[in-house]
C-alpha cells in the first residue's frame, strides 16, 4: 500500500481501484446466485461483443460491459427474500437463472411475479446505488436500476416495455442467458431457449445477432485468460479509486443482523494493531482485510447463517469453505489481493483447529492472529437471531478463555479488551445529512433486521411514530426499500 492508503487506514477509510472493487461485487454475486466465479466476467465481455455488433459502439459496450458485471451486486439484499420464499436462497436462484423445471413451484401459488415483485425492487434498487457510489455512468446506473424489465412490458420493477427500456438490459441478458444456458445445456438448446423468449425477453434483432455470432463468441471466450477479458472491458474510469467500504457494505446485506459487521472488524483489527505497535502498513492491511473477510460468505445459504442449533457435517463443511472462496476472490481482484489473502486467515487458530486450512503457530502472522481475533471479538459483542449482544466483560471472558486453552493469542487478546471501551473509529467520516438523530436511530435499527414493531419497542416508540420516521427517511435518502437505505446510510457513515 502507499502512503496515501496508509494515511486512509489510519483515518478508517481503504481506497481501491473501482474495477477491483467491480470485480470483487461480481464474485460476490457470483457466488449468491450459484454461479462460477467468472460468470459475471464473461457475460460482461459477450456482452460487450454484442453492443459492438449491434453498432452501439465502444460507449454502448462499456455501459453493457459493466451492468453486466454488477448486474447481481443487489442480491445479497434480497438473499433474505429468497430465503423466506424458496428455502435455500444461493440453490433456488441457481434454479432460476438456469430455468430448470418447477423452480417457481413454490411460489404459484400466491403468484410467481407478485413474490419475485418486492424482491426485484430492492436488487435493482442497490444495485443502481452501487453504480451511483462507483460514480458509473447515467446508462449503467439506469441499466441496474431497470435490469429485469423485458421487452413486452411484463418484466419488473416498473413494467417498462420496448425502447423504454435501457438498451444495455437486452444485452445483457441475452449474454447472460448465452452463458448459463450454453455453459449448462450447451449451445444448440441454449439457442433454443433464448429462441423461445424472443419478442419476449429481449428484442429479435438483438437475439439473431446473438444466435449468429454465438458460437464464434464462445469460441473465442474458451481460450482468454482473466488478463484478457479484463482488457477487453477496461476503461479509463475504472482505473480510478474508489471506497473498499462499498465491498463491505454489499457483503453485510445479505444478512440483515450483520449490518456493518464487516466494518467493525476492520476497525476492530486496526485499533489492536496499532495498541501492539504495530506499522501503519500492518494497519491498513488488517483494516483492508477486516472489510472483506466475509467475501466468501455469500455462497452459504442463509438457513445456515440463521440456524441456532448444531449445524450438520454438509452444512458445516459450506462454513468452512467461506475464508476459501474469500482466498479465491483475491486470486480475480487484482489490487485486493494482499488483503484478501490476510482477510481467508479470519477463521484460523493458533492450535491449528481453525479452518479452511487448518494451519497453526508460527504459519499464522501476527497479522492473521490479530484479524481472527478481532473476528471473534467483534461476532461475541454483536446481536445474533439466537442471543442478545454479549457484554464486555462476557467478551473478555470468553477470548480471555480461548487463550488459555492456545486459540488466540494472550497478548492480542488483551490488547483487544484493551481498545473495547475505546471510542469506536469511525468507518468513514460523516457527511452531511439531512436526516434527524431520530430518524437515524430508527434506520438503524430497520437496517438491523428490526420489524416496525421491533423498533418501536427497542426505542420506546409508538408504532406509527417508527412508520412516520421510515417513510420520512425513504423520502430523504430517495429510496423505497430498507437495503437500500441501508447501503446508502452506510456510504455517509451513520451505521
Amino acid at each position: 500500500m502507499n502512503g496515501n492508503e496508509n494515511e486512509n487506514a489510519s483515518n478508517g477509510h481503504a481506497s481501491v481501484r473501482v474495477y477491483d472493487a467491480i470485480k470483487a461485487l461480481a464474485f460476490v454475486g457470483d457466488l449468491s446466485m450459484g454461479q462460477p466465479t467468472d460468470h459475471s466476467q464473461r457475460t460482461a465481455w459477450l456482452a460487450a461483443q454484442l453492443a459492438r455488433a449491434a453498432g452501439d459502439g465502444e460507449a454502448g459496450a462499456a455501459t453493457a460491459a459493466q451492468a453486466a458485471l454488477l448486474r447481481w451486486s443487489g442480491c445479497t439484499a434480497n438473499a433474505a427474500g429468497f430465503a423466506d420464499a424458496l428455502g435455500d436462497d444461493v440453490a433456488s436462484r441457481e434454479a432460476m437463472l438456469a430455468q430448470r423445471q418447477g423452480w417457481a413451484k413454490p411460489l404459484e401459488a400466491h403468484g410467481v411475479k407478485r413474490a419475485i415483485s418486492p424482491l426485484a425492487q430492492i436488487h435493482c434498487e442497490v444495485s443502481g446505488e452501487v453504480a451511483r457510489i462507483l460514480r458509473l455512468t447515467p446508462d449503467t446506473e439506469a441499466s441496474l436500476r431497470h435490469i429485469f424489465e423485458t421487452w413486452d412490458g411484463t418484466g419488473v420493477p416498473d413494467g417498462l416495455a420496448g425502447a423504454a427500456v435501457p438498451r444495455a438490459v437486452y444485452m445483457v441478458w441475452l449474454a447472460g442467458d448465452l452463458e448459463i444456458f450454453s455453459r449448462v445445456y450447451g449451445l444448440p438448446r441454449a439457442l433454443e431457449l433464448i429462441a423461445a423468449q424472443t419478442g419476449t425477453r429481449y428484442p429479435a434483432e438483438l437475439a439473431a445477432l446473438v444466435a449468429d455470432q454465438a458460437a464464434p463468441w464462445l469460441d473465442t471466450l474458451a481460450t482468454m485468460e482473466s488478463a484478457g477479458l479484463d482488457e477487453a472491458i477496461l476503461t479509463s474510469h475504472l482505473l480510478e479509486t474508489t471506497s473498499t467500504e462499498l465491498i463491505a457494505d454489499v457483503i453485510d446485506l445479505k444478512l440483515p443482523w450483520m449490518t456493518g459487521y464487516s466494518r467493525a472488524v476492520a476497525c476492530a483489527a486496526a485499533a489492536c494493531s496499532a495498541r501492539l505497535g504495530g506499522s501503519d502498513a500492518s494497519q491498513a492491511g488488517l483494516y483492508a482485510a477486516g472489510l472483506i473477510h466475509g467475501i466468501g460468505r455469500a455462497a452459504v445459504p442463509n438457513a445456515i447463517w440463521n440456524a441456532s442449533g448444531r449445524l450438520s457435517a454438509a452444512d458445516w463443511e459450506k462454513v468452512r469453505l467461506v475464508p476459501y472462496w474469500t482466498a479465491r476472490a483475491g486470486k480475480q481482484t487484482g489490487t485486493l489481493a494482499q488483503a484478501a489473502e490476510l482477510a481467508s486467515y479470519a477463521y484460523e487458530r493458533l492450535d491449528g483447529s481453525g479452518y479452511f486450512r487448518g494451519v497453526s503457530g508460527a504459519a499464522l502472522s501476527r497479522d492473521a492472529r490479530v484479524l481472527s481475533t478481532a473476528a471473534a471479538c467483534v461476532a461475541l459483542r454483536s446481536k445474533r437471531p439466537w442471543r442478545e449482544a454479549l457484554p464486555a466483560a462476557e467478551v473478555a471472558q470468553q477470548l480471555r478463555s480461548e487463550a488459555s486453552q492456545g486459540r488466540f493469542d494472550s497478548d492480542i487478546v488483551e490488547a483487544l479488551i484493551d481498545t473495547q471501551d475505546a471510542p469506536p473509529r469511525s468507518a468513514r467520516p460523516r457527511q452531511p445529512t439531512v436526516l434527524s438523530a431520530r430518524e437515524v436511530d430508527v434506520l438503524r435499527s430497520i437496517s438491523r433486521g428490526a420489524s416496525n414493531k421491533e423498533a418501536a419497542r427497542e426505542l420506546e416508540l409508538s408504532p406509527s411514530t417508527v412508520r412516520t420516521h421510515v417513510e420520512s427517511v425513504f423520502r430523504k435518502l430517495d429510496c423505497s426499500t430498507r437495503a437500500a437505505a441501508t447501503l446508502k446510510a452506510s456510504a455517509l457513515g451513520l451505521l
